[in-house]
């Protein structure tokens, strides 16, 4: 499927301040961009290899992949920051919240899902997974209001159609109204697969599947899902070891430990992504790599709910890829994916110590994301790469007296990206989407949540 510009003039993108390749590549002297793809990556000096139509000058810009967010709840931009769930931990968090998150009606997931969207891409992300699992009476069609908002802010996403389906009455943690009957869930992926589904190194949509997790699904829509993923040639993705609570659920409930539960319901393979995936022992890390399952590592949610810390390094040597995700807007608060980077040099500097380098950390982000989705075109600069890149200038006071450009971004907390391109062409343009009404959404989103919480 091809999605780039029906022209296919040369844009040459000259002499960037610095680059990030997210490989061994120097583009010192800038990229070339034709069709939507990467065709040139051009050390210092040099020239294009063949004539340009257009050159944009990126002397003031750190030039990057386009950020990857791995692991996303974009309703929860409604509920930031809100005083009741403020100081509590994972499962009384999620207890108080799920009455609120009940009453989400399509307008307000449509909102919810734009503001998400834009504060990413504004952040220098150009994917982003989300994990969907609310579908009470009237958003059964929640996945396909995400595609719109993908669609409309030119992005590309992997969205995974959640479920919860073991509710309070079985010993679940969500109350019954926001439960879905297996069969239900099923059938829905299956229309949500067949409908949006894109394959090639150029998709924009992507689907997954993604029962929410152990304390919300059964054993039998877990094995259900990883059977029809299998069938469908498509992702897999729950949270799992987020907090030592829900190991202690996993051994009374199913009387397995959390791996040795994804081992039993058919997950243990290259085709699912955890989010967070905290708490593993090194044997359960060793297992996780062997398989080639991914980690999805969210630093900022982790570190608000007290939830502990991923052993990212160690999980990496193993052999599992590892990525990084904003998580919910009720347990970040944020959707930034240049600061996610930065919390995450930050926390695993404090597990691991002083070297682990500015590099890794945005490796994290762009590279070993797009490992974590499959995305093979994505998350580096490269010839044949899809043209999705993130620009930052270093102008603002909080740079004033850096020296190395690539570790500003981290170190001075970079917070916005100057100009974005999604597969050849530009979405954020001097710091602002051209065509969003930034200052109508902000008004009428702040006005649902209120609504959403006031019940």
């Amino acid at each position: 499927m091809n999605h780039s510009p029906a022209q296919s003039s040369r844009l040459w993108i000259r002499n960037p301040l610095a680059a990030f390749t997210a490989n061994s590549l120097d583009a010192s002297g800038g990229l070339v961009v034709s069709g939507g793809v990467i065709e040139e990556v051009l050390a210092a000096g040099q020239q294009p290899s063949g004539p340009v139509q257009e050159i944009f000058d990126a002397g003031r810009h750190v030039l990057l992949p386009g950020l990857i967010n791995t692991h996303h709840h974009f309703y929860q931009t409604l509920t930031r920051a809100w005083g009741p769930v403020a100081n509590a931990p994972l499962f009384p968090w999620l207890q108080n919240l799920y009455p609120v998150w009940a009453r989400l009606t399509p307008r307000d997931l449509e909102l919810a899902a734009t503001v998400a969207l834009a504060e990413l891409l504004l952040s220098g992300c150009t994917t982003a997974a989300d994990h969907h699992y609310l579908f009470p009476a009237g958003l059964e069609d929640a996945i396909d209001i995400e595609v719109a908002a993908v669609r409309r802010l030119g992005m590309r996403a992997t969205l995974t159609r959640g479920s919860m389906t073991l509710g309070t009455d079985d010993g679940g943690l969500p109350p019954q109204s926001t439960v879905q009957a297996p069969e239900v869930v099923l059938e829905d992926s299956q229309r949500l697969v067949g409908r949006y589904h894109e394959r090639g190194e150029d998709a924009v949509i992507q689907i997954g599947l993604a029962p929410c997790s152990p304390f919300s699904v059964t054993k039998e829509i877990m094995a259900e899902s990883a059977a029809l993923a299998e069938r469908l040639d498509v992702r897999l993705h729950t949270h799992l070891a987020e907090t030592l609570d829900e190991e202690d659920f996993c051994r009374e409930m199913f009387g397995l430990r959390t791996v040795d539960y994804l081992d039993s319901v058919g997950w243990l393979t290259d085709r699912t992504w955890l989010g967070h995936g905290i708490h593993f022992s090194d044997a359960e890390i060793s297992r996780l790599g062997a398989a080639g399952t991914a980690v999805a590592h969210c630093p900022t949610s982790n570190m608000r709910l007290a939830s502990g810390t991923a052993r990212v390094l160690e999980l990496e040597d193993a052999g599992v890829p590892v990525g990084l995700g904003v998580d919910g807007s009720a347990s970040n608060d944020a959707s930034n994916m240049i600061l996610e980077a930065r919390q995450a040099l930050y926390l695993q500097r404090l597990r691991y110590g002083a070297d682990v380098p500015v590099e890794r950390a945005l490796s994290w982000a762009t590279r070993g994301s797009a490992a974590v989705l499959g995305r093979t075109g994505l998350g580096q600069l490269a010839p044949g790469m899809q043209a999705d890149l993130a620009l930052f200038t270093l102008d603002d006071l909080r740079f004033s007296g850096s020296h190395d450009p690539v570790a500003a971004l981290l170190r001075c907390a970079a917070d916005r990206a100057d100009r974005v391109m999604v597969g050849g062409q530009w979405r954020v343009v001097d710091g602002q989407i051209p065509g969003l009404d930034i200052a109508g959404l902000i008004a009428e989103h702040s006005a649902a949540a209120r609504r959403l919480v006031n019940g």
